[in-house]
């Protein structure tokens, strides 16, 4: 059996909690963001947890993570 490859845009893009969740940077928060509200940059900094909808497609991209 081969081993598996990383998708590595997807390994730059996320990372699992100390409780073995899958997280993601939260969106919006990159550029044009001087007429966003400080309350809605603030919410934008950070992490989530990527929505089990989406987890398991992330599993698949990242065979060792």
């Amino acid at each position: 059996m081969p081993k598996l490859k990383t998708r590595k845009a997807a390994a730059k893009r996320f990372q699992r909690s100390g409780s073995g969740k899958l997280m993601r940077r939260k969106a919006f928060k990159n550029h044009l963001l001087q007429h966003k509200s400080t309350d809605r940059k603030r919410r934008a900094t950070g992490l989530t947890v990527v929505d089990e909808r989406d987890a398991e497609n992330v599993e698949l991209m990242l065979p060792y993570l």
